[in-house]
């Protein structure tokens, strides 16, 4: 059976070459602990799956979408002490993204979105340093910030309710039981400013965290998972379809 058009990774030449895509999504996460439960692909997965639904919305509306291989490597410069937890510098993402971008231009691709799953990877600055540079327009964005309001009790950020039930929906056999899990407990910073957020440093993570969780995850469901899912995918599954519709060159009313 042929695989998915919109998904790089499963077409082929074939269609590839008779397809004029309008804008490519590059997924980009990390490799990382995720508590005691979740595995360290958690990002990817995330990221593989939430891309793969917008698209498929998309293309059901005839937006000429394609879906790149999703990064596994993030910025983890504040876990470098948890085994395995695999770093790559925001410099070395420039020049990934850099080459990315190029080929891209060279081949006719006119837009791409980057959509991150990890907090520790930020694409505006260098959004900012490769737009003067190339003819391909780039918008970047946070899938976890479409998450809708109210579909989850308690706030985290690592291995949390969120990243727990997408999990438990979309690789449960991967997932341990939640009585193994940590209780996913931050220690915050002692000092306001950093506390409240409005100065910034980034967390010591075997300080910040026993169990490399945080936010607690005993409150995911399966369900929840579903939900996010279907509703992160139609939102920016909306976005796609208005990207690839777009004169980039009158983007202002």
């Amino acid at each position: 059976m042929a695989g998915r058009p919109y998904i790089l990774a499963e077409t082929n030449w074939k269609t590839v070459k008779a397809t004029d895509y309008e804008v490519a999504v590059l997924p980009w996460g990390a490799t990382e602990a995720h508590n005691y439960h979740l595995p360290y692909s958690t990002d990817v997965v995330q990221c593989d799956e939430i891309a793969a639904e917008a698209a498929r919305i998309a293309w059901e509306r005839e937006a000429k979408v394609v879906v790149l291989p999703t990064v596994p490597f993030g910025v983890n410069t504040g876990q470098l002490d948890i085994k395995l937890d695999l770093n790559l510098n925001p410099s070395t993402q420039l020049a990934i993204l850099g080459d990315l971008v190029e080929a891209l231009e060279h081949q006719g691709i006119p837009k791409l979105l980057i959509m991150n799953g990890h907090g520790g990877n930020d694409f505006k600055q260098m959004v900012r340093e490769l737009l003067p540079r190339y003819e391909v327009f780039i918008c970047c964005m946070d899938w976890f910030n479409t998450v809708p309001d109210g579909l989850f009790v308690e706030d985290g950020d690592h291995a949390d309710e969120m990243e727990t039930s997408m999990m438990q929906y979309l690789r449960p056999d991967w997932v341990l039981p939640l009585s193994e899990a940590g209780d996913g407990y931050e220690h915050k910073f002692n000092i306001s400013a950093l506390k409240e957020g409005w100065v910034w440093t980034q967390r010591d993570w075997t300080r910040a965290t026993a169990d490399t969780g945080i936010g607690n995850p005993h409150l995911a469901t399966p369900d929840k998972g579903k939900r996010c899912l279907q509703q992160a995918g139609a939102q920016i599954a909306g976005f796609l379809v208005d990207f690839a519709a777009a004169d980039v060159d009158d983007l202002y009313e």
